[in-house]
């Protein structure tokens, strides 16, 4: 099955969270996209609130059902709390911490500056949205690429950078100091609705 390339804000409105990370999909229509969906009252079995959860959490990154299982199936074998360690690796895919540092407005554009070959960790071009970032590695812009208009608005309407990176705005260089706390991640996704899917 290929990557989701629809409309994000129908999904959102289904959903009933931003998946862009904008939050603007909900201010004008706050509930489910379709002719019904301001009536809409579904209540939903135990199997849709964990099949709901792990659209929510597919959308939100941009993967595929492959990829999601994949990087599931990883943080099942590495020490911890299965969903947490999930949350933590996908978090740490190169095209989010692009997002993160506000190099890109959103997670599709932060994936099209990777793919484009804007990217670098430290200082080697990589290509790859899904590769992962290792504590202590840093992310920059190559020097072709630091005057991109969609860089500086992004630069410009970025106000939040999490704790777990630092991001120097001269160069526009950020580093990944730490892996996030399930407290720094999203609050709206309940992961362990996810692991109850995938172990059925």
């Amino acid at each position: 099955m290929a990557r989701y390339t629809g409309s994000l804000w129908k999904k959102s409105r289904r959903y009933g969270i931003s998946l862009t990370g904008t939050g603007k999909e909900l201010d004008k229509r706050p509930y489910a996209p379709g002719q019904h969906g301001a009536n809409q009252r579904r209540k939903l079995s135990e199997y849709g609130l964990q099949l709901q959860e792990k659209q929510k959490l597919r959308f939100m990154y941009g993967l595929n059902e492959r990829q999601f299982r994949t990087l599931f199936d990883k943080a099942g074998k590495m020490k911890g709390v299965h969903g947490e360690n999930f949350m933590i690796l996908l978090e740490s895919r190169l095209d989010n911490l692009v997002y993160r540092l506000g190099l890109a407005r959103t997670r599709r554009q932060a994936r099209q500056l990777v793919n484009h070959g804007h990217v670098t960790v430290d200082g080697s071009r990589v290509d790859i949205p899904s590769y992962l970032v290792k504590p202590g590695q840093t992310i920059s812009l190559r020097e072709k690429s630091r005057n991109l208009d969609i860089v500086k608005e992004a630069i410009e309407v970025n106000n939040f950078v999490p704790e777990y990176l630092t991001f120097n705005a001269d160069n526009l260089e950020g580093t990944y100091n730490r892996l996030p706390e399930r407290s720094e991640l999203p609050s709206e996704i309940t992961e362990q609705l996810i692991v109850e899917f995938y172990s059925r």
